[in-house]
């Protein structure tokens, strides 16, 4: 069965955007932004704490005692530090997971392989955009995590932080934790894409009816309940490569190979290690990941859009 054979046709009239044109794809991709941008930023509080308890366990006793340590030393500031970075970088990733998936999600099913299973063309899309998503992340995923994770912090902003970075090794400084970046967001967005598309199915289906006979409202409830199961999948799957990508944008030695660099910070951490922060970030990420699809679903609606999944 085709992944996207006749999505959203019923509701198609309801807008001048014509489904699958350049037009469609591109408002996915603002879509995208606007889903993932702020909400990433949203949680910097979190992902500050998270992200130096990955890489120095013992730095605080918990996240509250994190956050009045920080907020008595730095005010407010310091505990949104890193959000510049976050905000941007995941504003172009947003926009290259979701637009593309969009893209690889109706050439899969449709063009290339249209009698393939659901699910398949469901995770091949969005590995596909993850893919290349992760490339305009990259970058500002670096300069993040070495602002967070160093005391005192590497960089005070994102330019300042870009500039040392490539002044002192280049432009492949920034993308030294492009492989282990893929390993986290590869696999975490397949998980997020077809657990999602999964749930809404399955949700529709228990409730009895077909989702065209819900309002908009009920659609985008859906929407926000299917994306805080599939968020949970998705923290659970990605946490030791999340871990790894701190660590080696924190630790890796100059000169030192990616492999070289993960085996001898696997070799101090052990395997319990990657798993450090992980309630933390089971509670970032499914409230996110629900967030971020009840946007993108909201803004595709008020373009007279359909929402995602439920065919």
């Amino acid at each position: 069965m085709a992944a996207t054979k006749s999505e959203g046709h019923a509701m198609a009239s309801k807008g001048n955007i014509e489904l699958f044109s350049p037009t469609y794809f591109a408002a996915c991709a603002a879509g995208g932004v606007i889903s993932c941008g702020p909400t990433h930023t949203s949680v910097t509080p979190l992902d500050l704490v998270k992200c130096r308890r990955q890489v120095d366990p013992s730095i605080y006793t918990s996240n509250l005692s994190a956050w009045r340590s920080i907020f008595a030393k730095e005010g407010l500031r310091g505990v949104f530090f890193g959000w510049a970075p976050t905000a941007v970088g995941y504003s172009f990733q947003g926009a290259g997971k979701y637009g593309f998936y969009e893209v690889f999600k109706y050439y899969y099913g449709e063009k290339l392989f249209p009698n393939t299973n659901k699910t398949v063309v469901y995770l091949g899309a969005s590995a596909s955009a993850e893919f290349l998503a992760d490339i305009a992340l990259c970058p500002f995923e670096a300069v993040k995590v070495r602002m967070q994770t160093t005391l005192p912090p590497y960089a005070n902003g994102l330019r300042e932080g870009w500039s040392k970075v490539t002044a002192k090794e280049g432009i492949g400084g920034l993308y030294k934790g492009l492989y282990p970046l893929w390993g986290r967001q590869i696999p975490y967005t397949m998980v997020k894409f077809a657990t999602f598309e999964t749930t809404v199915d399955q949700i529709y289906k228990t409730l009895g009816q077909p989702k065209e006979s819900y309002n908009a409202l009920q659609q985008t409830g859906v929407s926000f309940l299917g994306g805080y199961i599939a968020g949970i999948g998705c923290a659970v799957i990605s946490h030791p490569a999340d871990v790894m990508v701190s660590k080696l944008n924190a630790d890796r030695q100059p000169g030192e190979s990616g492999g070289k660099a993960m085996s001898r910070i696997y070799g101090n951490i052990g395997f319990r290690g990657l798993w450090n922060g992980l309630p933390v970030r089971i509670a970032m990420i499914g409230t996110l990941t629900a967030f971020q699809w009840l946007i993108y679903d909201s803004f595709k609606v008020s373009l007279g859009l359909p929402t995602t999944g439920g065919h």
